[in-house]
């Protein structure tokens, strides 16, 4: 994974770029993850190259798109369990699992309707990506503010613009 660039964000922001590389580069298996937004944007990615141009270069497994892609499944998926949550009336979701042949995806609540969104090899040990991934939200839920979803979305955009 190449580390997006973080000079000139906050202490926050670098931070949660430093947790998601940690999660990336510590847990066998996962091939992508996704912050995304309650308004379904992406907020932050292990993919910095999320362009047209990693479309093309990018192998046949997985979302097609890298991170916009991945972004916009865990966007659908999370509304699709909110939705499934208020019509049961279990109360909140806290995470998605989804077992395929190939791989898996997992999506985990953070915050204020924020999204954790993994893309899992078929290898990976699903129990110790969940886990990870409960750390991640753990640690970065309390600090995914209002103004820190803000600076990271006009970072992606930066990085998008500087990268077309």
């Amino acid at each position: 994974m190449t580390a997006p660039s973080t000079y000139g964000l906050s202490s926050e922001a670098r931070n949660l770029h430093w947790l998601l590389t940690n999660l990336v580069e510590e847990v066998p298996g996962i091939q992508s993850v996704a912050v995304v937004s309650s308004d379904g944007l992406l907020l932050l990615s292990s993919d910095p190259a999320h362009t047209e141009q990693s479309r093309q270069n990018r192998p046949a497994k997985g979302p097609r798109g890298s991170a916009a892609d991945l972004a916009t499944i865990v966007s659908g998926i999370g509304s699709l369990t909110v939705g499934a949550a208020k019509l049961m009336d279990f109360g909140g979701v806290k995470h998605t699992m989804i077992a395929m042949e190939e791989g898996s995806l997992f999506v985990m609540s953070i915050s204020d309707g924020s999204l954790l969104g993994v893309h899992g090899s078929a290898e990976c040990d699903m129990s110790v990506v969940a886990y990870h991934m409960a750390l991640f939200v753990g640690r970065a839920g309390h600090v995914l503010t209002p103004e820190l979803r803000s600076e990271l979305r006009k970072s992606m955009e930066a990085e998008s613009a500087g990268s077309a």
